[in-house]
């Protein structure tokens, strides 16, 4: 049987996705991919420039398709409100959402207007809080799915809950690493919660990808590390529309069961063909993943109880959401 390819996605007309940081790179890839295949596009990202050239860009490529921008930063959980609450506006129901935008090794640590460290903010805080205000979308569509991008980096992640912001002791790679795990973590918790009725929770990684992740990350930083890091990925790294092919398969294969990941099957699973992978144990973790979801919670300022797919709790103090609502 041959590997698993863009040809192999379903026909998706008639279907909507929310691609996050779809203006380039991977996301790009995701979007351009799915636009193709006849889904309703929303590109997410913070540039708005790029965002807006990449919708122009698909759109040339995939002629008939529906494709827009919408600004989105997922450091700021008051840029995510915002977003959701225009998304649940428009009452247009939801049938995919790709958690794909990340930043990966910022050389300084960093906080967010919120105060979080950057990149556990942008990787984990940013998409917990968008899955859950756009959750009351998801109702009623049969196979919707939501789809987060972790990272090979997981197996060195470690989740130290009194230092989620590494404020005692920042380390680059430790804090990506630590951020993908926190992925991994909520993707398969997510599973569990939604049950079998819900929306699928599905993960993904893209092996080692050359695409502007690791140069963006590293910006400002002209040291020799930073040199040959990257030198690194652009030497190994596969391009970015072989590196969306798992998470394209997660996200849109009919065959695929809620908690499954997927990567390349290749040597170290840097790239290869893509299909299930392994995640390592401690993103398997129940009593971690219920202890960071209930951290996310209070961090967010959302109760977020996944079931199947139920309206939002409403503004105003209650103390608590009904079951697939979030509450600000």
């Amino acid at each position: 049987m041959p590997p698993w390819g863009i040809s192999d996605i379903p026909d998706q007309r008639g279907r909507r996705a929310i691609v996050t940081g779809g203006s380039t790179g991977i996301g790009f890839e995701i979007a351009r991919a799915l636009a193709a295949a006849g889904m309703a596009v929303t590109i997410a990202a913070r540039d708005e420039a790029r965002g807006a050239a990449a919708a122009r860009m698909i759109r040339g490529l995939a002629p008939g398709a529906e494709v827009r921008f919408a600004r989105l930063d997922l450091a700021s959980l008051a840029s995510v409100r915002g977003f959701a609450e225009a998304e649940l506006l428009t009452a247009r129901p939801l049938d995919l959402l790709v958690n794909n935008a990340g930043v990966m090794m910022l050389p300084r640590r960093e906080t967010t207007a919120d105060g979080f460290e950057r990149q556990f903010a942008t990787n984990h805080l940013g998409p917990f809080a968008l899955t859950a205000r756009l959750w009351p979308l998801f109702t009623g569509r049969a196979g919707a799915r939501v789809a987060t991008v972790a990272s090979l980096a997981h197996w060195r992640g470690r989740i130290d809950l009194a230092d989620l912001d590494a404020a005692v002791r920042y380390r680059p790679y430790a804090a990506y690493a630590r951020s993908k795990l926190a992925n991994l973590l909520f993707a398969f918790e997510l599973a569990r919660l939604a049950g079998a009725s819900g929306p699928l929770s599905v993960a993904a990684h893209p092996g080692i990808a050359a695409t502007p992740l690791v140069r963006n990350g590293r910006a400002g930083d002209t040291g020799l590390a930073s040199r040959l890091l990257i030198a690194w990925y652009d030497v190994v790294g596969q391009d970015a529309a072989s590196g969306a092919l798992p998470i394209l398969r997660a996200a849109t294969a009919p065959d695929v069961r809620a908690g499954a990941y997927f990567g390349p099957r290749g040597p170290f699973g840097f790239r290869g063909p893509a299909g299930l992978v392994r995640a390592s144990g401690a993103a398997r973790d129940a009593a971690v993943a219920a202890r960071l979801w209930t951290v996310s919670e209070e961090r967010t300022g959302l109760r977020f109880a996944p079931g199947p797919a139920a309206g939002a709790g409403a503004d105003g103090g209650d103390s608590a959401a009904p079951a697939g609502g979030a509450l600000p």
